[in-house]
């Protein structure tokens, strides 16, 4: 443990930043989860709106770079288009 008092203060906020930043980053997991899932139902567009719109909200908030984001709505477009082809 640091006996600096900056680096202290630093190590708790870089624990809370690492706590929001999980908290983050599964929902984003769960987001996409859930709009794979609702392919083909009366709430896909509901539930892809809201993937998309945590992934873009993590981009601009730094959990995750923008280009990251723009990967991961690529693949989930996708998957979803996919999964529509093959029904």
């Amino acid at each position: 443990m640091a006996n600096i008092k900056s680096q202290i203060k630093r190590n708790k906020q870089n624990e809370k930043a690492r706590l929001r930043n999980k908290a983050v980053k599964s929902e984003l997991r769960t987001r996409i989860k859930n709009a794979v899932k609702a392919t083909g139902t009366e709430t896909e567009a509901d539930a892809l709106r809201n993937a998309v719109k945590r992934i873009d909200q993590a981009a601009q908030k730094g959990v995750i770079h923008k280009n990251q984001a723009a990967n991961r709505k690529s693949g989930l477009m996708k998957r979803i288009n996919a999964l529509k082809a093959s029904n």
